[in-house]
């Protein structure tokens, strides 16, 4: 996750040894990054064949996306997957951000990655037929756009990451409310705002 305190990552994808969002025998690797305080996505990547090289080169991502928000980050939690080793610390670790791994076998110490990963299983990848590395990727941003905009969490008093700064507004809605419906994903996943 990244963000003003932390950055959390989790790897492997979150799926058990042998189950994959692509078909079977295609395999892929999914990497959040998570901000820890406001509970946002900022950069999500995937890959069949995660090497500590692309896991080094997302982290060079990752910290160009937050140069771009100019969002200080104060430090990264993963987990102890092999691959974050040398690279990807380094690249961290040159800009000033501290590296923490979690414990060995205690998911609930990178608990905001491990609940995003089950957020987007439940709500979107068991759901669907991926074909292509492409897909997933495509799949992913949707989502990522959809869990920062509109998506409304309990620790931020059910807004979306990306309101979060506001007041809570009233859950009393007038009389002529007019709504309008977007659907992403063929309909996975319905987005809803005032009507103009």
């Amino acid at each position: 996750m990244c963000g003003r305190t932390a950055c959390t990552v989790r790897g492997g994808g979150g799926r058990k040894p042998g189950q994959s969002a692509l078909p079977r025998g295609a395999g892929a690797s999914r990497r959040p990054y998570i901000s820890v305080e406001r509970r946002r996505i900022e950069f999500v990547a995937c890959t069949p064949n995660p090497t500590g090289a692309w896991v080094a080169q997302q982290a060079r991502n990752l910290l160009m996306t937050l140069d771009d928000r100019e969002q200080p980050v104060r430090f990264l939690i993963h987990d102890r997957d092999a691959k974050f080793s040398g690279g990807c610390e380094h690249v961290f670790q040159s800009e000033g951000i501290a590296v923490i791994r979690t414990p060995v076998q205690a998911p609930n110490a990178n608990a905001y990655a491990e609940r995003w990963v089950g957020s987007v299983r439940r709500e979107c990848l068991d759901r669907l037929l991926i074909f292509s590395r492409r897909q997933l990727e495509h799949v992913l941003r949707v989502y990522a756009r959809h869990y920062n905009q509109h998506r409304p969490h309990r620790a931020l008093t059910l807004r979306p990451p990306e309101e979060a700064n506001g007041n809570p507004t009233p859950l009393r809605a007038p009389a002529d409310l007019q709504l309008n419906r977007t659907d992403l994903l063929g309909g996975l996943i319905h987005e809803y705002e005032h009507a103009a």
